[in-house]
């Protein structure tokens, strides 16, 4: 089927990204992988590129590039096989720094969004909390006004970038009695007095530096504020529809490459006299599997599409992170069983992927909470709508 949404200057810049991470990333993943630590270097690499820019605006040092190109830069993420390294890049790029431009000031994209589009500064997005999951709207953390600072306390967790980090956008109830209505958000300095952070241990996701922080009445001046106070509930509801969307994407990408792993190692494994691209069983199953992306892709890009235009894909969204990271699950672990006991081996690919691929359906909102947000708005005609501006 044609692809309406590529353009030759889109695939010009999918080769120019392939060919970065052939030479800049992948020699590099699997030491990455071992110490859970990325090269410090790589980040102002991937500015230099503009990667870190593509939808921000040129008055920040961005690229103002249409959605297709954030498409592309999340997919070849997710073929480099390394889901923690990818998730390190967009956790900075599509969760940290949209706050930035969409709630923060000039003096706070001036000091924090043009360094980060630059790969100069490395930001985190602090929303759950040891005791909250996906509940955010039962957050604990305080930030009280005292004068010219807020007073912040409190705890995150599963935070991406959260050790590494040279800057924190955290959310906070400023008022404690207001439920969801009492939230605000703020940018934090590293180095505020207050701030520790715990590096935590991941079944998958290796190379990325996943934390759980603390925060002891850590002093937040005032300007730190980013948007209205109490309107950060509405601002994080918001932009989780393209966290959402982007793990929809991952999820079909890292299922493609799965497949197509698994394809090529089909054409060379021989069984039985032939090669076991063959047998009427696998070729049934990658049938199936073939078509299971390809539907989650359409929807994808589709949806992709639909926000580009600036409509609000909040059920959109959640249906395809719920079905694109179930359809990966499954189609990973089906290409694992069909290189038999080579894809249970570290030496091969899937064994890692079918690791990271495990935390699509639990993070950025676990599936059970996406099936809650569906039924209330296709039964209980229950609308989301954008934060007021």
């Amino acid at each position: 089927m044609k692809n309406t949404y590529f353009t030759e200057e889109h695939e010009l810049f999918r080769q120019s990204l392939r060919d970065f991470l052939v030479k800049e990333v992948v020699p590099n993943i699997d030491e990455w992988e071992k110490t859970g630590s990325i090269d410090s270097g790589i980040w102002k690499k991937f500015g230099d590129m503009g990667f870190f820019g593509i939808h921000y605006p040129e008055k920040y040092g961005g690229l103002n590039l249409d959605v297709f190109y954030t498409v592309i830069f999340l997919e070849e993420l997710q073929k480099i096989n390394s889901g923690g390294f990818a998730a390190a890049m967009w956790a900075h790029s599509y969760l940290a720094m949209t706050h930035l431009n969409a709630e923060g000031d000039e003096r706070i994209k001036e000091k924090y969004l043009v360094p980060s589009i630059a790969g100069e500064m490395i930001g985190c997005l602090c929303i759950t909390e040891p005791f909250g999951g996906s509940d955010v709207a039962g957050m604990r953390s305080t930030a009280k006004l005292e004068g010219d600072h807020y007073i912040l306390n409190g705890s995150k967790t599963f935070i991406t970038n959260g050790v590494c980090s040279d800057y924190l956008v955290v959310a906070a109830k400023t008022d404690a009695d207001a439920g969801n209505k009492g939230m605000s958000i703020f940018v934090l300095d590293r180095e505020m007095e207050g701030i520790s952070a715990t590096k935590l241990d991941k079944l998958g996701w290796r190379a990325s530096d996943t934390g759980e922080i603390a925060f002891d009445n850590v002093k937040v001046p005032r300007e730190n504020l980013m948007g209205e106070e109490g309107q950060g509930f509405p601002y994080i509801m918001q932009h989780f529809a393209l966290e959402r969307l982007i793990m929809g994407i991952n999820a079909h990408a890292r299922a493609e490459f799965a497949l197509e792993y698994a394809m090529n190692y089909m054409e060379e494994r021989t069984a039985f006299g032939k090669k076991i691209n063959k047998f009427q069983a696998l070729r049934h199953k990658i049938s199936e599997m073939a078509t299971d992306v390809e539907i989650c892709k359409t929807f994808n890009y589709a949806v992709a599409d639909n926000l580009s235009k600036g409509e609000y894909v909040v059920k959109e969204a959640s249906m395809s992170k719920l079905k694109s990271t179930k359809v990966a699950d499954e189609v990973i672990y089906d290409c694992l069983q069909m290189l038999g006991g080579y894809g249970y081996m570290e030496d091969y690919p899937l064994a890692r992927m079918f690791r990271d691929s495990r935390l699509g359906p639990i993070g950025g909102g676990t599936s059970e909470i996406l099936k809650e947000i569906i039924a209330k708005m296709i039964i209980d005609k229950k609308e989301y709508k954008p934060a007021a501006r």
